[in-house]
C-alpha cells in the first residue's frame, strides 16, 4: 500500500470510518495532515500503537489542543489502552504543565469517558503514603538519575532545598511510583512531554540519560520524538533530536 492507503487503514482503525470536521471545508489540508500522520509517522520506528497513543495524549495535554486530545482518547480506547492506562498518561504531565492545563485534560477525558459508560472515578493507583512519598520518590529518582540526586539535594542553597525535596515528593513520589504505567513508559511519555513544552533542553538532557538508564534506548527515543513531530512542530522535534544525539553519540 501507498501512504494514502496506509493512512486510510490506520485511521480508521483509530477513529472509525468518519469524516473528519475540517474535510469539507479544508480538503487538501486535512489530506496533508491525514497522509503524514497516519500513512508516515504512525508508522515510523519501533512504537506499537499504544505506546504512540499515550504519547499522542501527553503532547496534546501538555499542547491544551483539547479537541484533538478529546479524540484521540476515544482512539487510545479503540487500539485497547485501559481507562487507568489514558488517564495515568494526563496524570503524568501535572509536575512539568502544573495543574490547572491538566485538569482541563482531565475534564476532556473524563467526558469521552462518561460517554462511553466508564464508571467513574476510575482505581485508585497510588502505592505511597504521606509518610513515605519522600523516599519512594527518592529512590526512583536514583533509579532514573543515579546517585547524582543525592548530590543535588546536599548541594541545594538552604533556601532552596525545598524544590528538591518537591522534586522527590511531588514529581517522582506522587506520579512515578503511582501503579497503571510502568517507569520505562513513564520515562519515556516525560521526554516527549518536556520536548513539547521547548526551552528545556537541559531537563530534555537529564531525561535522555534517564531513558536510557531505565531501558529506553536511542531507536525509542528518535521514534518516540519523531512522533511527537505533527504536533509540536519541527523546532522543538529537531532540538529534542540534538538532545538525543549529544548524551546518545551516534556509533
Amino acid at each position: 500500500m501507498d501512504r494514502v492507503e496506509k493512512s486510510k487503514e490506520k485511521f480508521n482503525q483509530l477513529f472509525g470510518a468518519k469524516v473528519t470536521a475540517s474535510h469539507p471545508t479544508d480538503p487538501d489540508f486535512q489530506d496533508i495532515l491525514s497522509h503524514f500522520i497516519f500513512g508516515e509517522v504512525f508508522l515510523k520506528g519501533n512504537l506499537d500503537d499504544k505506546q504512540r497513543e499515550l504519547i499522542t495524549l501527553a503532547v496534546l495535554t501538555t499542547n491544551q489542543t483539547l479537541p484533538q486530545l478529546k479524540a484521540h482518547v476515544v482512539a487510545a480506547l479503540n487500539v485497547g489502552l485501559t481507562p487507568v492506562e489514558i488517564k495515568e498518561a494526563v496524570y503524568q504531565c501535572t509536575p512539568y504543565i502544573g495543574f490547572p492545563k491538566t485538569l482541563n485534560a482531565i475534564n476532556e477525558v473524563n467526558e469521552v469517558f462518561t460517554a462511553k459508560n466508564i464508571a467513574l472515578p476510575i482505581e485508585s493507583q497510588k502505592t505511597i503514603d504521606e509518610d513515605n512519598r519522600f523516599q519512594k520518590g527518592l529512590d526512583i529518582q536514583v533509579e532514573i538519575f543515579g546517585d547524582i540526586i543525592k548530590k543535588m539535594h546536599e548541594s541545594a542553597p538552604s533556601n532552596q532545598k525545598h524544590i528538591q525535596d518537591y522534586l522527590s515528593t511531588f514529581c517522582f513520589g506522587d506520579f512515578y511510583t503511582r501503579s497503571g504505567l510502568d517507569l520505562k513508559t513513564r520515562e519515556l511519555l516525560t521526554i516527549c512531554i518536556i520536548s513539547a513544552l521547548g526551552g528545556t533542553e537541559s531537563q530534555i538532557k537529564a531525561h535522555v540519560q534517564g531513558n536510557k538508564n531505565v531501558g529506553n534506548d536511542k531507536e525509542t527515543l528518535i521514534t518516540a520524538i519523531t512522533h511527537c513531530l505533527p504536533y509540536m512542530g519541527f523546532p522543538r522535534t529537531l532540538n529534542a533530536l540534538a538532545c538525543v544525539n549529544e548524551i546518545i553519540p551516534e556509533n
